[in-house]
């Protein structure tokens, strides 16, 4: 047996790869944007030691030899941090100072007293939340004395924090659209193909359909009786049908008003006499008319298509039932059989292009009966239900003309 890998698909390959791509560039921008937040932490750690530093020289008694400190130094020290925000407290938690908080109401100066009662419970739920944090740094001042400095992030730091995980979302919106794009793409290519090939085929068919009419003028004057030759006008007048329904695929169709009901009906009629005897097919039509704007050469051959699913599904006997009706102020149709049924996760796997569960055909059918019915008369088409081994359901909704 052949192994198989992904390499055996080109397509999927570069796919694969332009996942491993992206996820690879994410996490490396995501490691060093770490890498530098956790460094610029570091750094404010050292700043905010240095601070710590400078109001420990101040507030420290006299050296005993005489020597002063600068405090002009220490001053220009504590006054240049004008990023990092700050709380200064003693060993009981009173605020001693603060710096660089946004506060809810502006002050002239920042000593405590001259807190507002607003700004005064805004400091302490934050002193409460830094105390929760390893954002700390004591400062001793001297045997049983000590102040404790606490500090938050930076707005820059916070900023750049976030940075890493805004240009993470903007990179994977943009895999996301280059990988809708590829599949638009992609399912662009193959409308064009399947256009081409419904176009190619109603082309190939036009010659025959022409001879075999042509065939069809001369069997009475053979003496084939009228009868014969009027079931073969019926069957020929049918492939020139399907050569225009052919034709019509990939171009814009005329919509016309029509009566559902009636639409349905006929192709019930026409594919009644063409499946077994032993499939009954019966129809539940609406009492009253079901109006509709529809291209009626296009909708039976959804109709047409729907039923032969239907005789698919089953083993050469079973029963399949046609309805329809108004719900929610929109026609339906439902389209019932006593087949085989579909998995649940197949309810939407069955309209894709090459889906089939025969041993021949193309898997073709549903996918062009979507497509008729969702983007030529703006309705909707899926499987409302199905039991496996039992039944399959098919509901079409179209919006009523009014």
């Amino acid at each position: 047996m052949a192994r198989l890998s992904i390499f055996s698909n080109p397509v999927r390959y570069g796919k694969v790869l332009f996942v491993i791509a992206a996820a690879a560039v994410v996490a490396s921008f995501l490691y060093m944007s770490t890498g530098l937040v956790r460094d610029l932490s570091e750094q404010e750690r050292v700043r905010m030691e240095i601070w710590a530093d400078a109001t420990r020289e101040i507030i420290a008694p006299p050296a005993e030899d005489g020597m002063g400190v600068d405090i002009d130094f220490l001053l220009r020290i504590i006054e240049s941090n004008t990023t990092i925000p700050v709380l200064l407290t003693d060993d009981e938690g009173n605020i001693l100072q603060h710096r660089n908080f946004n506060l809810p109401e502006p002050i002239d100066s920042l000593a405590p007293a001259d807190l507002s009662p607003v700004n005064e419970e805004f400091l302490k739920r934050k002193l409460e939340s830094l105390a929760t944090t390893p954002n700390v740094i004591d400062i001793v001042v001297e045997q049983g004395m000590a102040q404790h400095l606490y500090y938050e992030d930076s707005i820059l730091l916070k900023r750049l924090s976030y940075y890493p995980y805004v240009v993470i979302a903007v990179m994977i919106a943009f895999v996301a659209v280059v990988y809708f794009a590829m599949l638009s793409t992609k399912r662009a290519e193959q409308n064009k193909v399947w256009v081409g090939l419904s176009k190619e085929t109603a082309h190939q068919l036009g010659t025959p359909i022409s001879s075999l009419m042509a065939w069809m003028e001369l069997l009475p004057e053979m003496g084939v009786d009228h009868a014969t030759v009027a079931e073969m006008n019926k069957d020929v007048n049918r492939l020139s049908t399907i050569a225009s329904r052919f034709s019509k695929i990939g171009s814009v169709p005329q919509m016309t008003p029509a009566d559902l009901n009636a639409i349905v009906g006929n192709a019930a009629t026409y594919m009644a006499t063409r499946i077994s005897g032993r499939i009954a097919l019966s129809t539940n039509l609406a009492d009253e008319p079901l109006p509709v704007r529809a291209c009626t050469p296009l909708f039976e051959w959804v109709m047409e298509n729907l039923i032969k699913n239907a005789v698919d599904a089953m083993d050469g006997r079973g029963s399949i039932s046609v309805t329809t009706g108004i719900d929610n102020g929109r026609a339906f149709i439902e389209v019932s059989d006593t087949g085989k049924g579909i998995p649940r996760k197949n309810f939407k796997t069955v309209f894709n292009p090459g889906y089939t569960t025969k041993k021949r055909g193309w898997g073709l059918g549903l996918t062009l009966a979507k497509r008729i019915v969702e983007q030529y008369h703006r309705g909707a088409i899926y499987v409302k239900s199905s039991v496996p081994g039992r039944s399959t359901t098919f509901r079409i909704d179209m919006p009523v003309d009014r």
